[in-house]
């Protein structure tokens, strides 16, 4: 790349949840940029003697991007404001072109959990971008910003934000606003400019913005429609960029946009498709409550994985919880001894029966912490248990506190791409100090990703339609 003399790498990033990152990672990835993911913000030592273990690198294939996978969406500002600088600074070390703080498509964020203004402005003080590109639309992920407006695609459906089924309601960070720049404001005080649609068909066309430059330290949010808009963007961020590395907040249609961008101007490549053999049974760990999760939970039992609900109740409780973690295991096992899949869940969509019982159960005791936390960090135990049994297995887990957990339970220390699947939600291999799981093929999805037969694609190493 022409401009890689100065910077080594293309693209730092830090995502705000575990399967975000990968995300990251897989956008990169196809257009051939080789990159890792870090579960800790790996040295510069670390990242230069990182090695591929995948059969579509050699052992002398170099990191080109990197990423940390995060946990900064459940962090109030006031942990933000302890974790986050020496991650900044140690991603800062090895220096790139671009660093991306890289959000949900959907943008999961409120002043007091996951607030991306806190976020940026500690950014911001390692970095020292004049101005924050703002790039929330992923068309191939069914995320369209127009007008300033968030929408998001639900199976064949697109909702505005505030009107979608699951982050209308989320539990967490329900969106009452799907107006990016009215959501700003209550997370920020840097100031929007606001890049709308026909600016960016301008763009596309040849044309300069005709505004006044930036304000210093100003968002620029950017409408995105179609791929072709993300690539513009792409363009713009990418000649706008000055001497320092570059901030850039939003999901990964960021890596669209430059990398897009790229490709047009013959400095980037797009990769072929390719697959992966398929595995003999599927270990499924699933935390996400969502309608997406729920509906391939069922696809999946329906042709033959073993229902195995968790009590979740149970899980919190710590006076049953060690019982409820030998029963998942040993009832897992038992299945993996007899060549069958199991599927472990701790519920089927957000209006299960369980997720009300475990709130009241974990309120009446006034347990410490956040419910949906400890589930995950225990459902990441169970899963270390099984495999410590069972050997090394294919894994798919699903939802971004649960993957979070379950992989540093596993001890894996860094990521690469075994083979694309769904949008966002590739299929990795684990690379880890440990022999048991160092090479393990694991899938971490967020709860929207995939269709109904997601669970069977990553069995069969390809996406079913």
């Amino acid at each position: 790349m022409s401009e890689s003399s100065q910077f080594p790498l293309l693209l730092s990033y830090y995502g705000d949840d575990f399967t975000g990152s990968a995300d990251v990672m897989e956008a990169l990835e196809s257009y051939g940029v080789a990159t890792a993911l870090f579960l800790d913000s790996p040295s510069k030592e670390t990242v230069a003697k990182f090695r591929f273990i995948g059969p579509r690198k050699t052992s002398e294939t170099r990191i080109q991007s990197f990423g940390v996978a995060g946990i900064s969406r459940t962090m109030s500002p006031s942990q933000m404001a302890v974790e986050l600088p020496s991650v900044f600074s140690q991603i800062a070390s090895v220096e790139s072109q671009y660093f991306h703080y890289k959000i949900c498509s959907t943008f999961d964020s409120s002043p007091s959990l996951g607030n991306i203004g806190t976020a940026t402005d500690l950014a911001m003080e390692v970095f020292h971008s004049r101005n924050v590109p703002l790039v929330v639309g992923a068309p191939s992920l069914g995320r369209f910003c127009v007008f300033g407006n968030l929408f998001a695609r639900v199976e064949q459906k697109v909702f505005r934000l505030d009107r979608h089924p699951t982050m209308a309601r989320h539990p967490v960070t329900p969106m009452g606003e799907s107006d990016l720049r009215e959501h700003l404001a209550i997370l920020s005080e840097r100031k929007v400019l606001h890049m709308d649609i026909s600016k960016v068909e301008g763009v596309i066309e040849g044309d300069t913005l005709k505004e006044d430059p930036p304000e210093e330290g100003q968002f620029l949010l950017f409408d995105i429609l179609e791929d072709r808009h993300l690539r513009a963007v792409g363009k713009w961020i990418c000649e706008k960029r000055g001497s320092s590395t570059q901030v850039v907040v939003g999901s990964s249609g960021v890596e669209y946009a430059i990398c897009g961008h790229l490709s047009e101007v013959g400095e980037l490549k797009k990769s072929d498709a390719f697959c992966s053999e398929p595995a003999e049974l599927l270990i499924v760990l699933a935390g996400s409550a969502s309608p997406g999760t729920a509906a391939q939970i069922e696809h999946a039992i329906g042709l033959g994985f073993v229902d195995l609900r968790i009590n979740t109740a149970a899980l919190v409780v710590p006076e049953t919880r060690d019982e409820e973690i030998g029963r998942c295991v040993e009832e897992a096992y038992r299945e993996v001894e007899a060549g069958r899949s199991p599927l472990l869940y701790a519920a089927k969509g957000p209006e299960d029966p369980a997720i009300g019982e475990t709130a009241r159960v974990f309120s009446e005791r006034s347990l410490e912490g956040r419910a949906g936390e400890l589930i995950a960090k225990y459902q990441g135990e169970i899963l270390m248990r099984l495999l410590s049994r069972a050997g090394r297995q294919r894994v798919l887990v699903a939802g971004g506190d649960t993957s979070g957990f379950a992989t540093k339970a596993l001890g894996i220390t860094a990521l690469e791409i075994l083979c694309p699947l769904a949008p966002g939600a590739p299929l990795c291999l684990g690379h880890s100090e440990d022999d048991a799981t160092h090479g393990l093929e694991i899938c971490l999805k967020g709860g929207q990703n995939g269709n109904h037969r997601f669970i069977e694609s990553v069995l069969k190493g390809r996406l079913l339609a």
